[in-house]
Order: structure tokens, then sequence, then C-alpha cells
């Protein structure tokens, strides 16, 4: 099984962190990984569904795999 690539270890990094205020994360996001929010996000979620990452880090991927299938339920 592949591992991830840094960018992906580091998607799944950001996700542990608080931050403190608005638009605190998004300029994390900016800074850290060089990425615009939305693609962020979008790398985000394709990577809660690649097994490599749930392998990773399986505490994280199942959280957020729980928040988006809970607002996926409210739509």
């Amino acid at each position: 099984m592949d591992e991830l690539s840094g960018r992906e270890r580091g998607i799944l990094a950001m996700e542990h962190r608080s931050f403190a205020g608005p638009g605190a994360k998004e300029r994390a996001i900016r800074e850290q990984l060089g990425l615009a929010p939305v693609r962020y996000y979008q790398l985000l979620n394709a990577l809660l569904d690649d097994p490599r990452a749930l392998a990773h880090d399986p505490i994280t991927v199942n959280r957020l795999r729980r928040i988006r299938d809970t607002r996926r339920a409210e739509r």
C-alpha cells in the first residue's frame, strides 16, 4: 500500500489543530500548505474516502466522515 504524500499528511495534520478567531484556519491553509481554502476542502473530502488516510489517522478520518455524513443528511 502506498503511503500518503506530504501534502496529504499536512491536510490531515491541519485538522488536528484548533484556530483562534475567524479566518485563522484559512490563513494557515494558505501559508502552510500553499493551497486556496476551496482546494484544501476538495482535497480533504477526497482524502476521507482514501483507505490510506484511514490507515494513517483513523480517529481523525472517522470523526470527519461522521461530520460530513451528518451535514449531508441535514440537506
